[in-house]
């Protein structure tokens, strides 16, 4: 890439389960300049701290899903050297900003200050991350998203407080199985030597901070703090209630727990500049500011002020509220986004995925779409239902079954418009409760905006318009945010909106067919009979 003296440049670092990921922004023209990520297994750096296919360790029970902590810090080296080598100037780089795998954590020792303060030498800089960092844990492994062996857990917490309504409202959710504080909760029980030795739980989004400023007590933010089912998610601190619940019955009781978490903070708040480890080692400014950074979800958010809907494998919405608006029935979530923003966050587990398979099922390969996109022209919208759910369901919360359709013989144009039909009836449903009647565009992101007639359905089942953006992910929220605090640390004017519409292009806006929301809401009763029937069926 081109390099200028004068260029400042931000980058974004998203944390996931499968990767690590970059995005370099150059701030005063709104352009991607770089973009790059290390798969944990395929990238020969990071490929020998045991994981397997699903990217986990080998789980010793079922349910119970780590990764090697280890493996984050040597994709750090190995992310700097390649930014460097493809000849991005790092001294250009001004901000660094980060995103983490939402309630994945680690468990740093009494030593851990004193170790990570060693990075603001330079002299640390003739070593690795993954020796310099080797002895903070006090326990080995980070359980990361994908933990399901809670429940006894979830359940003491929810009922030491008083049940699901005030687990909701207390948390903004209800006490999901992956969030931290119950998976705090069971490795403690597990595992009381680990605990006891622990002096500060990081969560993943919070440690690389820690790691980049040398700063073992960095603040987790209020926006990744909301997947740890102990913060108040109207207060925007930590929750007595909550964690006296979590904390009954381990060592130390609340008072030691307490101690174990940092301060709370705004996400797109400066927590420190980078340690001299980098400068030295790469050659980055020294005055490079490094921002407390959130997860993966609230960092995607980032990007889009509005509604977001990610038409996925799974199929994920964003709704942005009033901060004070709920799930009353917890199948969502409530969380801020990457710059403070509060939003739902409701996942459709099965999403694309069973299209594909429905599509599959009639011969089509995978990315064959043309046939099945002139199927989905010979059918109006509102006219079939096909029901299938392969895997067990968390929005709303239901099990698996096999495919449900119309009684004869189906066609291709039948079963994929009535399963993609059902499935965007299902987010639409049971999102409503959360989500504001508008006539704002909803935004939509994912391989389904290559489809006009997906995108016409879209439209008619939220009767408003929509408009499609380019996928943008995580790493590239987290840049955007990062811009956004610098402007906000000096007291700069900063138009959030028209950047990220430079950075991340829309489309033009599609807007919902009368007759189509005639047959959605109005006289066809679309989806007043698509709740009855998935509702038998799912009870």
């Amino acid at each position: 890439m081109a390099n200028h003296k004068n260029q400042r440049l931000a980058l974004g670092l998203d944390s996931s389960t499968q990767s690590l990921s970059a995005i370099v922004i150059d701030i005063d023209t709104a352009e991607k300049c770089f973009e790059h990520s290390l798969d944990y297994r395929a990238d020969t750096r990071l490929n020998g701290f045991g994981i397997g296919e699903d990217y986990i360790l080998p789980p010793r029970e079922e349910g119970e899903a780590e990764q090697p902590p280890l493996m984050y810090l040597a994709s750090l080296d190995a992310m700097f050297t390649d930014i460097r080598e493809a000849g991005v100037t790092l001294e250009n780089i001004v901000v660094i900003n980060t995103s983490g795998q939402q309630h994945g954590h680690v468990y740093l020792n009494r030593n851990a200050a004193n170790i990570f303060s060693s990075l603001q030498n330079s002299e640390s800089s003739a070593s690795e991350l993954k020796t310099l960092l080797s002895d903070v844990f006090s326990y080995p492994t980070a359980p990361i998203w994908m933990t399901a062996n809670t429940a006894s857990q979830t359940d003491a917490v929810r009922n030491a407080v008083g049940g699901k309504a005030e687990m909701i409202s207390l948390s903004g959710s209800d006490a999901p199985l992956r969030f931290t504080g119950t998976v705090v909760r069971r490795v403690a029980e597990q595992h009381p030597e680990h605990y006891t030795a622990t002096a500060k739980i990081q969560l993943i989004s919070s440690f690389i901070p820690a790691v980049l400023t040398g700063n073992a007590n960095v603040p987790i933010d209020y926006g990744n703090g909301c997947g740890m089912s102990l913060m108040n998610y109207r207060a925007k601190a930590w929750d007595s209630a909550l964690l006296a619940a979590t904390a009954d019955g381990l060592t130390g009781g609340v008072e030691a727990f307490h101690s174990k978490l940092p301060t709370l903070a705004r996400p797109d708040s400066i927590v420190g500049n980078l340690a001299a480890y980098y400068t030295e080692k790469y050659g980055f400014e020294e005055r490079c500011a490094v921002i407390a950074g959130s997860g993966d979800n609230p960092q995607a958010k980032v990007p889009v002020a509005g509604d977001l809907l990610s038409l996925g494998t799974s199929f994920v919405n964003m709704v942005s509220t009033d901060g004070d608006t709920l799930d009353p029935e917890g199948f969502a979530n409530a969380m801020y986004d990457g710059i403070n923003r509060p939003f739902m966050f409701g996942c459709r587990t099965n999403g694309a995925m069973v299209w594909d398979a429905v599509r599959n099922n009639y011969g089509l390969a995978k990315e064959e779409y043309a046939p099945a996109e002139a199927a989905l022209k010979q059918v109006a919208p509102g006219q079939f239902m096909t029901f299938w759910q392969p895997k067990t369901e968390s929005f709303p919360v239901s099990g698996a079954y096999e495919l449900i359709r119309a009684i004869g013989a189906p066609t291709l144009a039948e079963d994929y418009t009535g399963i993609i039909e059902t499935s965007l009836a299902a987010v639409y449903i049971y999102s409503a409760v959360f989500t504001k009647r508008t006539q704002a565009p909803l935004f939509v992101t994912g391989g389904a905006t290559d489809s006009p007639e997906i995108m016409r359905r879209v439209a008619g089942i939220w009767n408003r318009p929509i408009l499609s953006v380019e996928k943008g992910g995580a790493a590239l929220g987290a840049a955007v945010a990062g811009v956004k605090a610098l402007h906000d640390a000096a007291n700069e004017t900063f138009d959030i909106e028209a950047f990220s519409a430079s950075v991340l292009k829309r489309g033009e806006p599609i807007r919902p067919h009368p007759e189509d929301v005639k047959a959605y809401h109005g006289e066809g009763k679309y989806l007043e009979r698509f709740r009855e029937r998935y509702e038998h069926i799912i009870c």
